[in-house]
């Protein structure tokens, strides 16, 4: 078992854990909506992807982010997991993304989606 994201106590008042297939989607999460810059001692990692929160909409700027994200999850994740595919919307100010991936300990096919709204 893993330590739960975000944070929490369980109903015995310990830390909540999390599951091995919950806790690689936390840490999915938490590379997706990380700014970088945002940790001190590692400062590239995180996507930016609330940016898109706030910017006009477009099929270049969708396309361009799902490099961004792809390129982070390889990245400092790509030791846990293999990324089949990853889609990135964008309407209104909501963004979502869903990801693909094969967990490589298990061989496991996964699918993970999560969305952000910025009103």
């Amino acid at each position: 078992m893993q330590l739960g994201y975000p944070y929490g106590f369980d109903a015995q008042g310990r830390t909540a854990q999390a599951s091995g297939d919950d806790h690689i989607r936390d840490l999915i999460e938490q590379v997706l909506f990380t700014a970088p810059g945002e940790r001190v001692n590692r400062p590239t990692f995180g996507t930016g992807l609330a940016q898109l929160l706030f910017a006009p909409t477009s099929p270049e700027l969708a396309t361009a982010t799902q490099f961004l994200v792809q390129g982070a999850l390889q990245q400092w994740l790509g030791d846990l997991i293999k990324f089949t595919g990853v889609q990135v919307e964008s309407v209104d100010s909501t963004v979502t993304v869903t990801v693909q991936y094969v967990v490589l300990a298990t061989q496991q096919r996964m699918s993970a989606e999560f969305t952000r709204g910025g009103g």
